[in-house]
C-alpha cells in the first residue's frame, strides 16, 4: 500500500514537473517571438521595407539621351523626367500598395544619382505616393503647388518634407527647371496669385530637349486651356522664360489633362498643338470612365497616336540627338 502511494506521489510530481517545463517552454517561445516582433518592428521603423524591393531592368542609356517616363500607377498620375544625371518626379500616384510598389521598383531600376520632386496639385491620386518615396530618397528640391490642402494625408506629407530638410519652392508661371544637358521645363500655369480651384491651378509644364517638345497638362480643364490659349494668341513669346523658349504649335508629345476627362484636352488646344503623340494616364476599369470617348476622338481627329497606360502599361519616350522613339510596357515598340 505504501509503495503504491509513493508511486502515485512520484507520478504526480512528474506530471507537475512536466507541466512546469511545458509552461517554461511556452513562456520562452512567446518571449522569443515577442522579441523578434519587436526587433522587426524597430527595424521597419528605421529601414523602410521598400529598400528591399528589386528595381526594374531598363536598357542602357545612350550618350546625350534624356527619357520621359509615364508610369502606370493605376488611376493616378506620375511622370518621370530622366535627365542625364538626375531624376525629376512629377506626381507620384495615389499611394496604394500596388501603385507605390510599382513606382518604387521603377525608380530603383533607374538608379538616379539625385532626385527632385514636383507636385502639380494637391489631389491624393497625385501626391499619395510621395510619402513612400521620401523614405528612400531625400530630394534636392520639392516643388509645391500654389494651392495647399487641409487633408490629413497631405498635412502628413508636408511634415515629412519638412523633416527631410530639403529645399522647397512653390511652382508658378515662368519658373524653370533646367539641366546641364540642355533639357528644360517651363511652368506655364498657375499664376502667382488669385488661384482658387486646385485642378485649374495645376502646374502646366512645357518640356524641350533636342528640338523635341512636350506639354504636360496635369488636371486643368478646357476653361484654363482657353485662358492660356488667349494669352498665347496675343503674343507667342508670352510663356518664354529667360533663355527657355515655349512654342506650342505642332508639339511632339502631349500628356493629356485629367486622365482623359471629357472636360479637358479640348478642340481649341488640339487645333493649335496638333500633337503627334498623346499619353493618357488612367487606371484599368476606373470608376470615372476615363478616358472619355470624346477625348480620344478629338485626339485621333488631329492625327495623334494615343498611348493609354491602362492598356499599354508605362510609356517611355527616349530622346537623343538623333530623334526620339516611344515604347510601352505591354506590347513591343512603336515609333
Amino acid at each position: 500500500m505504501k509503495d503504491e502511494t509513493k508511486t502515485k506521489e512520484k507520478a504526480g510530481k512528474e506530471r507537475q514537473g512536466s507541466k512546469r517545463r511545458k509552461k517554461k517552454v511556452r513562456i520562452t517561445v512567446t518571449a522569443v517571438f515577442s522579441a523578434l516582433f519587436l526587433l522587426v518592428s524597430l527595424f521597419a521603423c528605421f529601414v523602410p521595407p521598400a529598400r528591399f524591393l528589386k528595381g526594374d531592368a531598363f536598357p542602357q542609356k545612350e550618350e546625350g539621351e534624356v527619357r520621359l517616363h509615364f508610369v502606370d500607377v493605376g488611376q493616378g498620375d506620375c511622370t518621370l523626367v530622366e535627365f542625364e544625371e538626375r531624376l525629376l518626379i512629377i506626381d507620384a500616384g495615389d499611394g496604394s500598395f500596388e501603385a507605390s510598389a510599382r513606382l518604387l521598383r521603377y525608380i530603383k531600376g533607374l538608379a538616379p544619382k539625385s532626385v527632385s520632386m514636383l507636385l502639380t496639385h494637391p489631389d491624393a491620386d497625385h501626391y499619395g505616393g510621395f510619402s513612400d518615396l521620401l523614405d528612400l530618397y531625400r530630394p534636392d528640391v520639392f516643388y509645391y503647388p500654389v494651392i495647399s490642402s487641409d487633408a490629413p494625408q497631405y498635412l502628413a506629407l508636408q511634415r515629412k518634407i519638412e523633416e527631410s530638410g530639403c529645399e522647397t519652392q512653390t511652382l508658378t508661371r515662368y519658373a524653370t527647371i533646367e539641366d546641364a544637358s540642355g533639357a528644360y521645363l517651363v511652368c506655364l500655369s498657375p499664376y502667382s496669385a488669385g488661384e482658387e480651384d486646385a485642378n485649374e491651378a495645376s502646374a502646366v509644364l512645357y518640356f524641350c530637349y533636342q528640338g523635341v517638345r512636350a506639354l504636360f497638362l496635369a488636371d486643368i480643364t478646357s476653361s484654363r486651356e482657353g485662358r492660356l490659349l488667349d494669352e498665347y494668341a496675343l503674343d507667342e513669346t508670352i510663356f518664354d522664360s529667360g533663355g527657355c523658349t515655349v512654342r506650342l504649335q505642332d508639339i511632339d508629345l502631349l500628356k493629356t489633362a485629367h486622365h482623359g476627362s471629357d472636360t479637358s484636352t479640348g478642340n481649341r488646344l488640339l487645333s493649335l498643338t496638333r500633337p503627334k503623340n498623346a499619353v493618357v494616364s488612367c487606371g484599368r476599369g476606373n470608376d470615372y470612365s476615363h478616358p472619355a470617348a470624346g477625348c480620344i476622338a478629338r485626339l485621333k481627329e488631329v492625327g495623334a497616336n494615343v498611348y493609354r497606360t491602362d492598356e499599354l502599361g508605362s510609356v517611355t519616350a527616349r530622346i537623343t540627338p538623333a530623334g526620339y522613339t516611344l515604347s510601352y510596357e505591354r506590347q513591343g515598340e512603336d515609333e
